[in-house]
């Protein structure tokens, strides 16, 4: 069964990545801004990355059965 869910993992680790990708241009646009703070949508992009990773690892794990 785990090997159903290969394609899918490997959509949400690249999901994943573009996340990430997007967190750190949202900090790189903050700071060359003269922010101070981190930037709301970076906070909710990286919460949003860590929720993709637990979905991904989830499915890596072996079955149960």
């Amino acid at each position: 069964m785990a090997g159903e869910f290969e394609d899918i993992r490997r959509r949400l680790d690249g999901i994943s990545e573009e996340l990430a990708d997007l967190a750190l241009e949202r900090l790189r646009e903050s700071i060359d801004a003269g922010g101070t703070e981190l930037p709301v949508d970076e906070r909710r992009l990286t919460r949003a990355r860590r929720a993709v990773e637990k979905a991904s690892a989830i499915l890596q794990e072996p079955d149960d059965s």
